[in-house]
C-alpha cells in the first residue's frame, strides 16, 4: 500500500508531486510528505493525516525545487506521526518506500551498534542509512542502491533523491509496484498509473530486482547484476479524465454509474451477436486443445475479487463440467495445496499487485500449473507473472471500495465460463448463442438498475442508524450477499454479515430482532421459493426485511417492509451482475448520510501490496 511519486525535469517538482499524491491518496492517508532539491540541498516537508494537511503546511512553509519525491503512507512499521512520515533523510540520502523490510530489526541493531542514530520507528529509514554507508565507502549511486537492496529481505518500491547527484532520481522494486513515466524532457516515478497519467501515457514497468536512474534526458534500467535492461514503453489508453470525479460527489458514486460503460468495454471484441459466439483469442490458454488437458480449476483471489471468484466457480462448473474451487490468496500457501500440471489456476486482482494473490500465483507456477489472470491493470505484476491474462476494461478505480472492478471481473469470468463450455461441449451452439445474447443486454439492464437511486436513498435514510445488518442470498447470489455486506462494512463502519440463506437457521437467526435490517436478495431464479421461505422465517422473528427483487414482483413486495426493484433478466445465471448494483448504492447512500469518508474509509487502502 502507500503511494510514491517522483519527478525530474524543468518544472517545479512540488506541483507535480502534490497532484500525483492527491491521485494516489486512495493507497494510504495516515501521513504524507515531500522532498525536493532546493538550492543544492534536499528539503523535506511532512505532515500527519491526509494530503490536505500537507497542502496547509506548504502554505505556512513554502517548498520549491526539482527534482523531487513524495509519499502518502498507510502505516505498517511505526504509528502515524510526522517523525514516521516519509520521506526519510540521512545526511544527503532521502528515501520513500512502500512495502515491508522483514529483517529491519536485525539490520537496525547492527547499524545502532555501529553508531548510527535513528529518528523514526520505521523500517524505511534502514534503507537510507544503508545507502549512505555504501556511498561513504565509495560506491556510485546505482551500486549503493543495488548493494543495499541485496541485504534487505521483504518487499519494496523505493524512490531515492541524493544531494551528490541533484539532477537525478533513483528507483527500485521487489514485489511492490512501481511505474516509470517518460515525458518530453522530463520523467516520472509512481506507484500507480493515475498519479502521472495527466503528464504522460508512455509507461515503463519495473520488474522485480531492477533499479533505475532517471534524469530529465532519459531513463536507464539495470537488473540485479548491473546489466542494462532494454524495454519498450507501454502506451496507456486510459484518459486522465477517467480518473476525475466529473461532477460526482464521490469517486465511488461515479464508478457505480460507470458500470454500464465498463461492462460494455470488457465485452467489446469478445462476443459476436451475429454468430452467437465468444472469442478470447488473446488468451492462448483457452484453445480447445489446452482446455482438453484441464482436469481441475482453482480460482485464487482476495476481498471483493474473492466474491467474484465464488460466482465464477458456479458458472465454470455449470457450463464446462470441469470441477472448480475458490481459495483466498492469503490462505492458499499455508494449506499445502495439492497441485498438478492439469490444474488451471485463475487469479483475480483489480490492481494486479495484490501481494497475497501474487504469492499464490508464484507458488502455483512453481508446482507446474498454468496461470490465467483476470486483472484491470496492463503489465501489472500478476499479469506479467501469469501465462495468460484476460483484462477487464474498467479504467482506473479510485474509490477504495470496489464497484466497477467487481462487475467487470464478473463479466470476464462469465466470458471465461462460456469459452470453456464451448470448448468442452458443455454448452451447445444454441445454448451459447442464447447466453451471449443475454450477456450483451447486461449493460442496458445495469443502466436501468441505476434508475432506482432515489428510492434506495430513501431506504438508506430510514436505516442508516442501524448497528447491524444481515444479508441473505442463495446459489449465485450468496456471494452477492457477502459482497453487499462487505461494502456496507467498508464505507459505513456498520457491522454486517453475508450468509447463505439456508444456513440462517444454523445460528444467525438467533441475532434477529426488530432492530436488525435483513437484506434478502431474491431474483426469480430456481431458488426463488426457497429464499422467500427464508425471508418469512426472518419476518417471524420481527426482522425488518429489505428485499431486492425483480420489478413487478408483487409477492415479494408484500412480504417485505422495503422493496428495491431490479430489472428482470432473461438468463438467470446473469442475475449477480444486476443484484449487486442496488447493494452498492445502498451502501453508498448509508455511508454518505452518516458522513463517513466514502472514498477513503479508515484503515483501508486500495491496493493491498503487503502481506
Amino acid at each position: 500500500m502507500c503511494g510514491i511519486v517522483g519527478y525530474v525535469g524543468p518544472r517545479d517538482a512540488i506541483d507535480v508531486l502534490l497532484d500525483g499524491l492527491t491521485r494516489l491518496e486512495y493507497r494510504g492517508y495516515d501521513s504524507a510528505g515531500l522532498a525536493a532539491v532546493q538550492d543544492g540541498e534536499v528539503k523535506i516537508l511532512r505532515s500527519v493525516g491526509k494530503i490536505i494537511n500537507l497542502k496547509d503546511s506548504l502554505r505556512e512553509t513554502p517548498l520549491v525545487g526539482t527534482p523531487g519525491i513524495g509519499h502518502t503512507r498507510w502505516a505498517t512499521h511505526g504509528r502515524p506521526s510526522e517523525e514516521n512520515a516519509h520521506p526519510h533523510k540521512v545526511n544527503g540520502v532521502t528515501v520513500v518506500h512502500n512495502g515491508i523490510i522483514e529483517n529491519y530489526v536485525e539490520l537496525r541493531e547492527e547499524l545502532v551498534a555501529q553508531g548510527q542514530v535513528f529518528s523514526s520507528e520505521t523500517d524505511t529509514e534502514i534503507i537510507a542509512h544503508l545507502i549512505e554507508r555504501r556511498l561513504a565507502d565509495g560506491d556510485d549511486p546505482m551500486q549503493a542502491l543495488r548493494h543495499t537492496l541485496s541485504v534487505v529481505r521483504g518487499s519494496y518500491a523505493v524512490a531515492v533523491l541524493l544531494e551528490q547527484t541533484p539532477d537525478r532520481l533513483y528507483a527500485a522494486r521487489l514485489a511492490s509496484p512501481l511505474v516509470l513515466g517518460r515525458g518530453d524532457g522530463e520523467n516520472f516515478i509512481a506507484s500507480d498509473i493515475p498519479a502521472i497519467l495527466s503528464y504522460t501515457r508512455s509507461m515503463l514497468f519495473l520488474e522485480d530486482g531492477e533499479i533505475a536512474e532517471l534524469s530529465a534526458e532519459g531513463i536507464r534500467i539495470e537488473n540485479a547484476t548491473g546489466e542494462t535492461v532494454q524495454r519498450q514503453p507501454k502506451n496507456i489508453t486510459w484518459s486522465a479524465a477517467m480518473a476525475e470525479k466529473e461532477g460526482y460527489k464521490h469517486f465511488m458514486l461515479k464508478e457505480i454509474n460507470e458500470q454500464p460503460r465498463a461492462i460494455t468495454d470488457t465485452l467489446r471484441g469478445r462476443i459476436s451477436l451475429e454468430h452467437g459466439d465468444v472469442t478470447l483469442d488473446e488468451v492462448p490458454l483457452l484453445t480447445p486443445e489446452a482446455i482438453a488437458g484441464i482436469r481441475r480449476i482453482l480460482i485464487i483471489a482476495c476481498g471483493t475479487s474473492y466474491h467474484a471468484g465464488l460466482v465464477g466457480r458456479l458458472w465454470i462448473e455449470k457450463f464446462s463440467g470441469i470441477p472448480a474451487e475458490v481459495d483466498l490468496g492469503s490462505e492458499f500457501r499455508y494449506r499445502d495445496p495439492l497441485l498438478s500440471p492439469d490444474t488451471l489456476v485463475v487469479s483475480i486482482s483489480q490492481s494486479g499487485e495484490t501481494a497475497d494473490t501474487l504469492a499464490a500465483v508464484k507458488t502455483a507456477k512453481e508446482e507446474g500449473c498454468k496461470v490465467l489472470s483476470i486483472c484491470n491493470v496492463v503489465d501489472s505484476s500478476i499479469a506479467r507473472t501469469s501465462d495468460g491474462v484476460l483484462y477487464t476494461h474498467a479504467g482506473p478505480e479510485i474509490g477504495v471500495a470496489s464497484t466497477k472492478a467487481f462487475t467487470t471481473q464478473l463479466t470476464a469470468l462469465y466470458l471465461l465460463a462460456l469459452a470453456m463450455g464451448k470448448a468442452t461441449g458443455g454448452l451447445s451452439t444454441q445454448e451459447l448463442a442464447i447466453k451471449v445474447d443475454a450477456l450483451a443486454k447486461v449493460p442496458g439492464l445495469v443502466e436501468h438498475a441505476l434508475h432506482s437511486d432515489a428510492a434506495i436513498r430513501d431506504v438508506a435514510e430510514r436505516y442508516y442508524r442501524a448497528s447491524d445488518f444481515l444479508y441473505l442470498g442463495r446459489w449465485l447470489n450468496y456471494p452477492i450477499a457477502l459482497e453487499g455486506a462487505l461494502k456496507l462494512k467498508e464505507i459505513s463502519y456498520i457491522h454486517a454479515e453475508g450468509y447463505p440463506a439456508g444456513e440462517m437457521k444454523h445460528g444467525p437467526i438467533a441475532l434477529i430482532d426488530e432492530h436488525m435490517p435483513v437484506v434478502v436478495i431474491a431474483p426469480r431464479d430456481k431458488v426463488y421459493e426457497k429464499i422467500v421461505s427464508n425471508l418469512q422465517e426472518a419476518k417471524a422473528r420481527h426482522a425488518v426485511v429489505i428485499a431486492v427483487g425483480e420489478e413487478g414482483d408483487n409477492e415479494l413486495r408484500e412480504h417485505a417492509e422495503e422493496f428495491i426493484p431490479m430489472p428482470a433478466c432473461s438468463e438467470e445465471s446473469l442475475t449477480p451482475l444486476l443484484t449487486v448494483v442496488p447493494l452498492q448504492m445502498l451502501s453508498y447512500h448509508i455511508a454518505d448520510i452518516k458522513g463517513t469518508d466514502v472514498d477513503q474509509p479508515r484503515n483501508l487502502a486500495k491496493s493491498v501490496t503487503v502481506e
